[in-house]
């Protein structure tokens, strides 16, 4: 019972801030509240803030900024959507875009810790995979454990990175987008944007936590 309740708890902790997320950006998606898209206020705010070379996109992938391609990139519910939450992500985006014309130190620094987290998760992954040969190879547990405990902490970087550059969303949301809506939204409607702004700043915290899960799978898989 009592093991029962710690995977609940476990669970709940993984994947509760996704489910969070989802639902305040759902909530505020079902009406169409505004006369123009996502596309349209990001291009907006770009020309007002004179990024001309910033482009728009839309993406499959999620919502995100790509510093290499100077690309605002928006899913098509917040591309072509006309609803709160699609005007509130477009602003949060182009906030990343400000911060990078800006050259802001913290945004140059969670582009190199991103880049760098890559780079061992895929060092990470390989060690994950090698672990057990080498344990068969060298006739002794040892090395193999050895190599799937640094597996185990590479896996993790991810979260650790997107947990230390937690302050990049948090100022993209609301040192960067929430002044750029004002006077775009009316203002009964700011307490639901510093909601979606919240919910936008926490989604990488929620997408890390939820792929911790990978490290408890490579772990049953290394005990059969």
């Amino acid at each position: 019972m009592h093991i029962i309740l710690i995977l609940l708890l476990l669970l709940g902790l993984l994947y509760g801030p996704t489910l969070w997320v989802n639902l305040v950006m759902n909530r505020h998606r079902r009406q169409e509240s505004f006369s123009f898209s996502g596309r349209e206020l990001a291009e907006r705010l770009l020309k007002e803030l004179k990024l001309h070379d910033v482009r728009v996109e839309t993406t499959p992938h999620g919502d995100h900024y790509d510093p290499q391609a100077k690309s605002v990139r928006l899913n098509p519910l917040n591309h072509d959507g006309r609803s709160l939450t699609a005007i509130t992500i477009a602003a949060h985006e182009v906030g990343h875009a400000l911060q990078h014309a800006r050259g802001e130190r913290p945004f140059q620094t969670r582009q190199d810790l991103v880049l760098w987290s890559m780079k061992i998760q895929r060092i990470g992954g390989f060690a994950m995979l090698a672990a057990p040969f080498l344990g068969i190879l060298a006739r002794h547990p040892v090395p193999s454990i050895i190599l799937f405990l640094l597996g185990l902490a590479t896996l993790g970087s991810a979260a650790l990175v997107h947990f230390v550059t937690l302050p990049v969303e948090l100022d993209a949301s609301f040192n960067k987008a929430l002044p750029l809506l004002k006077g775009i939204i009316p203002e009964e409607k700011e307490p639901a944007a510093r909601g979606i702004l919240k919910a936008a700043a926490y989604t990488y915290i929620a997408g890390s936590l939820a792929s911790l899960l990978n490290v408890w799978r490579w772990f049953r898989l290394m005990r059969r």
